[in-house]
């Protein structure tokens, strides 16, 4: 399955949406990205957002463009942030700061090396967390990317894409 595959899916609702994935999947030149941070970032959506055929139709484009490392990357990517989201939404939502003082004692060894450079899984973990509505994971992710010199727009892309493969998979799901 491709993206035009996909897109067939979203019915008259979707039209917009249809739209707007052939504008992020026609232009992966102009989106200020490599194709691994391309790439890498919508398999960690798509592996977050759960839907088999989005998820399949992502990887039918990926193919061939990235390493294997990169699909390992962005599957550790959505795996910790499914984690961290929750914890860390928390720890800001929470009226009582007394959890925040404690360890998390939470493992995430694989942040350290995920197998792909720094600022690139950085991107997928941003994307992700996006996705996930956590403002404090949000604001640690575009300080690191900043750190590297990664542009706006490069980041602006990347959540571009969280919410339209969001409202993608939302309207195939009630089509």
């Amino acid at each position: 399955m491709s993206i035009a595959d996909y897109k067939q899916g979203l019915g008259d609702h979707g039209k917009d949406t249809k739209l707007n994935l052939s504008s992020i999947f026609g232009n992966v030149d102009t989106s200020g990205m490599t194709p691994t941070q391309f790439y890498g970032t919508a398999l960690s959506l798509a592996y977050s957002i759960g839907d088999t055929d989005l998820t399949a139709a992502v990887e039918a484009e990926a193919e061939g463009k990235i390493e294997d490392n990169v699909v390992g990357a962005a599957k550790l990517a959505a795996t910790l942030m499914a984690m961290n989201n929750v914890y860390y939404r928390f720890l800001h939502l929470s009226s009582d700061k007394q959890f925040s003082k404690m360890p998390a004692g939470l493992r995430m060894n694989g942040m350290a090396n995920p197998g792909v450079d720094k600022a690139d899984f950085e991107l997928y973990s941003l994307a992700v967390s996006a996705l996930n509505g956590c403002g404090m994971c949000i604001d640690s992710h575009v300080g690191v990317l900043l750190k590297h010199d990664i542009s706006a727009q490069v980041i602006q892309n990347s959540i571009k894409m969280a919410a339209v493969m969001n409202a993608a998979a939302t309207a195939r799901r009630i089509a």
